[in-house]
């Protein structure tokens, strides 16, 4: 994708911002437990923020509420760089999910980048679901409606809202098992105490190469490089099934300009980095190259847009 004028504009800013950010270590609240999707893509960045600035960035995982309970501690912290957030899709999923929240995505935090971007992945735990391929998975469903279930990372993720969006376009119904974030629900998936899941390719990557769980299905219109044995959506049958999970990076509101400028900066130089890219490559993920105000605006849409599939779907918290 290639980068906007106002994209490059907040690059030349941090180029010339001369901030003396950061001078000692950093806090990266992940509002999920270790192991699921969004430490995939949070411990390379903070290795690699290590590395580019000298000093340390520690991961705080605050999991609960569908990565709400980690939202609202990040959004009262100290505006001052030393405590970043990093958000994802569920996020915009949040305020058309939930009556009450402690914090407002939009106005309590200032949007810095999006670091990564995954499309979702049907697996299967191959025990519990012994079929070959995604046309014998629908007829099994669809002869057993209701008997099987599908596992989420909590109600109102994108998880959750993967599922439902697949029912309502499958015209097959499977019940939704929430956790407490994707990382304990693939462990359940993996034990067969759950038999599917609408799951970041990201997080799922390892275990399918490892044949612990089986994909059946990427979202989208065309097949994963990472995985290209998989087929995509619209070729089965679905060309309006397309969910990305994203994951962004965020500040606290009143985060002084220099240190968001010197944090997308850094952001931008780590994507750039081997590490991060053969990271990326071998979790079917993309570096979108949103930032700044860009992000901010694309926040504001994924926020309609899932207002939307929540009011077609019915879906609820369980």
């Amino acid at each position: 994708m290639v980068l906007s004028a106002v994209a490059c504009a907040t690059f030349g800013l941090g180029a010339h911002a001369q901030s003396s950010w950061p001078t000692k270590p950093v806090s990266l609240i992940v509002p999920f437990p270790a192991g699921g999707g969004t430490d995939t893509f949070a411990r390379p960045l903070s290795a690699q923020f290590s590395k580019l600035t000298g000093k340390t960035m520690v991961i705080d995982n605050r999991g609960g509420a569908g990565g709400n309970l980690g939202a609202g501690v990040a959004a009262k912290a100290p505006a001052d760089g030393y405590t970043l957030f990093m958000g994802a899709v569920h996020h915009s999923i949040a305020p058309s999910m939930y009556p009450k929240l402690d914090y407002d995505l939009e106005r309590d935090f200032v949007p810095l980048a999006i670091v990564a971007s995954v499309p979702h992945v049907l697996v299967v735990n191959p025990k519990n679901i012994a079929v070959a391929d995604f046309k014998a998975f629908m007829e099994l469903v669809k002869n057993s409606p209701g008997k099987f279930n599908y596992g989420s990372a909590g109600g109102g993720t994108s998880h959750h809202l993967a599922g439902e969006l697949f029912k309502l376009q499958s015209k097959t119904f499977i019940t939704h098992i929430p956790y407490r974030g994707a990382g304990p629900a693939l462990q359940d998936l993996i034990a067969g105490n759950v038999d599917m899941m609408f799951d970041g390719l990201g997080s799922s990557a390892q275990h399918i190469k490892g044949g612990r769980i089986k994909a059946l299905m990427v979202s989208g219109n065309k097949r994963n490089p990472a995985f290209p044995d998989v087929p995509c959506a619209a070729e089965l049958g679905l060309p309006d099934y397309n969910v990305n999970t994203w994951y962004g990076l965020w500040a606290p509101k009143g985060t002084p300009a220099d240190v968001q400028a010197r944090a997308i900066e850094e952001v931008r130089k780590a994507s750039a980095s081997d590490e991060i890219k053969t990271s990326w490559a071998n979790s079917g993920a993309d570096f979108p190259n949103l930032t700044g105000a860009q992000f901010g605006s694309f926040v504001s849409a994924e926020i309609k847009k899932w207002a939307v599939v929540v009011k077609a779907s019915g879906a609820k918290l369980d």
